[in-house]
């Protein structure tokens, strides 16, 4: 068969004298995939990411948990063990989740108006979904 290549299919590779040869990193970069819209895969993860919405609560849920807050103000000295369900608002996006700890509480302070728990986390009593000493 002949063809249209025949006279240099066999001859070798031409080296050039002028330029060196790119390294086989630099070669293999050129076929690297391609972003071409940088961050819009985290753009839609984030998008896609849940929060919930702060819930209001009832005016019984709110005397429940100031109740709850007298009971403690009294012991507070002594570093009861609580259960605190609160509203942590999102840093990103609207909404936020609601998050349950059992934790030691250090102080209740009404000028600020939050718990202050002795592993140093304070949360707002607006952001209080239930409030209740814990079993032992």
């Amino acid at each position: 068969m002949t063809g249209p290549y025949d006279d240099i299919i066999d001859l070798p590779h031409p080296i050039s004298r002028n330029h060196p040869q790119q390294p086989m990193e630099k070669r293999a970069a050129q076929f690297s995939p391609f972003a071409a819209l940088t961050g819009y895969d985290d753009a839609v993860e984030e998008t896609a990411r849940y929060t919930d919405t702060k819930q209001e609560l009832t005016e019984e849920s709110k005397a429940t948990i100031n109740e709850a807050l007298f009971a403690l103000a009294a012991r507070a000295g002594g570093q009861p063990q609580i259960e605190l369900t609160y509203f942590a608002p999102d840093a990103n996006k609207s909404g936020g989740t609601y998050r349950t700890v059992r934790a030691q509480l250090k102080k209740i302070d009404a000028f600020e108006k939050q718990l202050i728990l002795t592993n140093g986390m304070r949360v707002p009593f607006a952001d209080v979904a239930m409030l209740r000493e814990a079993d032992l």
